[in-house]
């Protein structure tokens, strides 16, 4: 009882020692990592990219289809002296005062497979004539079909078909990957603030145990049972149990400023210490929990002699250790599975293969320009809207440029040959970080699984040193030991106490960082895209898998 009302001090100390009226809110650690998602700063700068990206996607994808346009000039108005070359070859000015409309319709359609643009035309020009001889002329171009080639160069919407796709599939994949960065950043803030709680509550009970002792010293001064050098140390000891706390509670403060600023709320926060994740599943229903309502096993007023051990899982893929508990054990294969179809990774080093290839490609069609233009059509001319369209004659243009280097002293080539030179260097580059991605996730896996038996022996430590500790208190009143025994007690406590949080938050934050490597939810066994909130205006975005892009076109509209 006299711990469990230490805990709810130390927890008001920290809630707002300034502020004692403010609301409190009481947050798992789920609960922190989906309010960091949806509210902080940094999720919102991660959606505002994917935006981008999708925006960058859609205007690729419309660029290969057809585009209507309409140009026109309403009106053009001219009264001015022109220059006028004469049919003797002399130049004489003349005064000219028309009025021009013109309006056309243009269908542009480009063509990936030859990276060539066909354009469908149709026009009508009107001139007015002011003046002696004036009158009203039409032109009409009913029909006429353009095309532009390029030929023997690089087919850009070629390689763009290649490319971008995957632009966007790696803006996906990142913007998953930064969500669950987003989620280590909460659990980082998330475990300092209970860190420091649990150092106001270690502070606490330690002042009060020194007071405690303190007066029984007198007490046996008094009656000459112990010198004044161990009476001396004891009050030199209250005094660092207050210092200790003062200090304990304006980092409390600090962490818990910290916290709410990257949340985004107002009101202080409780956090609830969680669980391990273990085997269980969501179809596995838990184990009943211990009496209180809440799994405390973990938390500062837990049962020194209960069993601290989390609740045991369903089967899964590995067991962690003795008969009821159940960590969650992950295998480096199937970790890494995961990681190569999900994770942003994969994409880059194709995305950036094809990028290498692709300035090639350009460097060597530099070499040379060739370019086809042709168009073919019918055009007619009238003093009215109706004869511009009769008696149509045909247009025909056909022109093929070209430009060939005769001389550059071997510019080209130098570029060529440096291309060629920074696609092997992007190659070697790539096969360095396929090796160090797949080793990185290997230790990774290692330390994780590593991590739980440390989580077990610091629980099992936690509770010895408590022990140990009360049981030295009880032995110093009776004069047993002395004070340096007695420090050394409530050090090694204090120690275990942290280190049993510090290794509870390794295990957490070991956890979300494969989970962000993987993009999968090793827990509950699925991608990590479709535990994600969704909006209410979803706009369609292409993905390979259907929870992705349930979640994902939620953030691009």
């Amino acid at each position: 009882m006299v711990k469990r009302l230490i805990i709810i001090a130390s927890f008001t100390a920290c809630a707002g020692l300034t502020a004692l009226a403010q609301d409190t809110l009481r947050l798992t650690l789920d609960e922190c990592i989906t309010m960091a998602r949806n509210q902080s700063v940094e999720a919102a700068v991660a959606r505002g990219e994917l935006q981008s990206a999708y925006w960058q996607w859609r205007s690729y994808r419309a660029d290969l289809l057809p585009e209507v346009s309409f140009s026109a000039t309403l009106p053009s108005y001219n009264k001015r002296y022109t220059s006028y070359q004469q049919a003797d070859g002399g130049v004489s000015f003349v005064r000219n005062d028309y009025l021009g409309l013109s309006g056309s319709l243009y269908v542009t359609q480009k063509i990936w497979p030859t990276g060539g643009t066909l354009t469908i035309e149709s026009s009508l020009d009107f001139l007015h004539q002011s003046g002696m001889g004036g009158g009203n002329q039409f032109m009409s171009l009913p029909i006429a079909v353009t095309l532009s080639q390029p030929l023997f160069g690089v087919n850009h919407m070629k390689w763009s078909r290649r490319l971008e796709p995957l632009r966007y599939r790696e803006a996906q994949a990142r913007f998953l990957t930064e969500t669950e960065e987003v989620a280590m950043q909460a659990i980082n803030h998330f475990f300092n603030l209970l860190m420091a709680i649990e150092q106001v509550g270690i502070a606490r009970q330690n002042l009060q145990t020194a007071e405690k002792l303190y007066e029984v010293a007198l007490a046996k001064r008094q009656m000459g049972s112990i010198s004044e050098n161990d009476v001396l140390q004891l009050r030199l000891d209250m005094l660092t149990a207050r210092s200790a706390l003062t200090n304990s509670e304006s980092t409390c403060q600090a962490r818990q400023f910290a916290l709410r600023s990257f949340l985004d709320v107002e009101a202080d926060i409780v956090p609830v210490v969680p669980m391990p994740p273990t085997q269980t599943h969501a179809s596995d229903p838990l184990p009943a929990p211990p009496e209180g309502g809440e799994w405390n096993d973990l938390r500062l007023d837990s049962n020194l002699d209960g069993d601290h051990s989390p609740p045991s899982g369903g089967a899964g893929r590995g067991s962690g250790g003795g008969e009821g508990e159940s960590f969650l054990h992950l295998n480096y294969e199937d970790v890494l599975a995961h990681a190569l179809e999900n994770n942003a990774h994969a994409t880059t080093i194709r995305r950036r293969q094809l990028e290498a290839d692709y300035s090639v490609a350009v460097a060597r069609a530099n070499r040379q320009s060739i370019n086809l233009y042709a168009q073919l059509g019918y055009t007619g001319t009238g003093t009215s809207v109706g004869g511009a369209y009769r008696d149509l004659l045909s247009t025909e243009v056909v022109q093929v440029g070209f430009t060939v280097p005769i001389l550059d002293w071997g510019k080209r080539k130098g570029q060529r040959r440096l291309a060629e030179s920074n696609r092997e260097i992007v190659r070697g580059q790539l096969r360095k970080q396929a090796q160090e991605f797949r080793q990185d996730i290997f230790v990774l896996t290692e330390q994780f699984n590593n991590q739980a038996e440390q989580l077990r022996i610091a629980i099992e430590a936690d509770a010895i040193a408590q022990r140990r500790y009360h049981t030295n208190v009880e032995t110093f009143k009776i004069g047993s030991i002395s004070t340096l025994e007695l420090s050394d007690a409530q050090t090694a406590k204090d120690q275990a106490r942290l280190s049993r949080i510090a290794q509870l938050y390794n295990y957490w934050l070991y956890y979300y960082q494969l989970r962000s490597i993987a993009l999968w939810d090793f827990i509950e066994d699925r991608t990590t895209a479709t535990d994600r909130p969704t909006t209410d205006r979803p706009t369609p975005a292409p993905s390979r898998e259907g929870g992705e892009k349930s979640y994902l076109s939620s953030i691009v509209n």
